[in-house]
């Protein structure tokens, strides 16, 4: 573990809320928590499936996985 301040355990987790919250949640929204947390799973789909990842060679993490 790292001493408090430094973002080396935590970067990968950082740079997903990052885009979460940049990408998607600023444009929408929300009546209901229901909503907020069903979209928010929706993004988490997009981003595992559809969204292109440039540190992955411009592909999706499925489309990683599967030719790595």
């Amino acid at each position: 573990m790292s001493r408090k301040g430094n973002c080396w355990d935590n970067a990968l987790t950082e740079r997903f809320f990052g885009s979460l919250k940049r990408e998607w949640l600023t444009v929408n929204l929300y009546s209901t928590r229901k909503d907020a947390i069903s979209d928010v799973r929706a993004y988490i789909s997009y981003y595992n499936s559809h969204r292109i990842h440039t540190t992955l060679g411009d592909v999706t993490p499925i489309e990683f996985e599967k030719c790595a």
